[in-house]
């Protein structure tokens, strides 16, 4: 069986990776970049859906540690919503290239938001 660490180290490497995935997306459109010249879109867009992958192996099988398979509390359930928010930004930036620099900040602060949730566990 994997332990809580070991799903805990998954879960920090899917969120590492899809905000670097994000990131990188957002300055490309942010310096005027397309879509179509993006020459790494494809490696980016496998990074960004295996990251949200990890992220989501590694939540629900801390969960499982945790014993809270029965319930789902409403804190985990922001933070589904919250990734659902990281699911859908990779297309973003493209739609609207003056919405690439605010993502570059907005995104970073869902994340600690969604940090909080999991932390704090405030409902």
């Amino acid at each position: 069986m994997i332990s809580y660490q070991i799903y805990k180290l998954i879960h920090f490497f899917g969120i590492f990776t899809v905000l670097l995935a994000l990131g990188v997306t957002c300055f490309h459109a942010a310096r005027g970049g397309t879509r179509a010249d993006n020459p790494f879109r494809r490696a980016l867009a496998i990074a960004h859906g295996g990251g949200l992958f990890l992220v989501l192996l590694g939540g629900f099988g801390m969960l499982a540690r945790l014993g809270l398979v029965q319930g789902v509390p409403g804190w985990i359930m922001a933070k589904l919503g919250i990734w659902v928010i990281f699911g859908a930004a990779i297309a973003l930036p493209y739609r609207s290239r003056g919405i690439a620099r605010p993502l570059l900040w907005t995104l970073p602060l869902l994340g600690v938001l969604a940090a909080y949730f999991a932390l704090y566990k405030p409902f």
